[in-house]
């Protein structure tokens, strides 16, 4: 597949890379900008602009190729329909449309936790799993994917889910943990409770848990139950980047064969 480029915004750092789409490993270092505060669309696109000026020196990009955008809000068509940690403008946005024309490059647009889904299917910890992999990404919410027979399920939003009377991600998040001090078993109890109500719904034959906390999976993964497996997602912190770049190669259906 050659290489792609992908980037990753986020609420705090937007990260970019090279990628090779044969191996998802990227070619350079994955480089990182702090995210403008209050996450303006203009601001963002500025930074975005700072970040492709340095990327594509890192490896030979074909001109004709999208560069995949993986943005925290539901994806239609590359219209933002929410906004998760960023400004309001974004909602209703043409954002595809809005960074080609203010870019000048052609771009694809896509939920953040979809790009990390597909990564890690791809070249992680769902690699040669058949049936229904579900990842979720625990950060300052709860962001989830689900690939069913190799096909994703687009803008699945089951951190809103409500868990106990309140939304899961209020509670189960990794910024409920240290927002409220919990010690890893009060904390996996939570954890506990929220995957077993996804486990119910969905039934997948496995669940990947990503996001900075999958760094101390060790942490909580012994003390969880489930009949799923359950496993720490494999390309860490960089699974946005890489799946942005394969979604804007290949889109939703970069999992199914040629």
């Amino acid at each position: 597949m050659g290489f792609g480029l992908g980037i990753d915004v986020g609420g705090t750092w937007i990260k970019g890379a090279a990628v090779n789409l044969d191996s998802g490993i990227p070619a350079g270092a994955v480089r990182r900008l702090r995210t403008p505060a209050g996450g303006t669309v203009e601001a963002v696109a500025d930074t975005l602009d700072r970040l492709l000026g340095e990327l594509e020196t890192q490896a030979p990009l074909s001109p004709d190729r999208p560069i995949g955008v993986a943005i925290p809000s539901i994806v239609r068509n590359g219209v933002a329909a929410s906004a998760a940690n960023m400004d309001r403008s974004w909602i209703g946005l043409d954002v595809r449309s809005f960074l080609e024309a203010r870019l000048g490059r052609a771009m694809c647009v896509v939920n953040d936790a979809d790009a990390a889904g597909l990564a890690e299917v791809r070249y992680g910890a769902g690699q040669d799993v058949s049936g229904t992999v579900l990842v979720l990404t625990l950060g300052t919410g709860i962001g989830s994917a689900l690939i069913v027979d190799g096909r994703l399920v687009p803008n699945l939003e089951l951190g809103h889910l409500e868990v106990g009377g309140r939304k899961a991600e209020s509670r189960a998040s990794a910024l409920a943990r240290e927002n409220e001090g919990l010690g890893w078993p009060e904390y996996a109890v939570r954890l506990q409770q929220y995957l077993q109500h996804v486990e119910f719904l969905f039934s997948p034959d496995l669940i990947i848990l990503g996001g900075g906390i999958s760094a101390c999976s060790s942490e909580f993964l012994p003390r969880l139950s489930l009949r799923s497996p359950v496993v720490p997602a494999g390309l860490e912190n960089s699974a946005g980047v890489v799946g942005a770049a394969l979604y804007a190669a290949a889109g939703r259906d970069a999992l199914l064969p040629a």
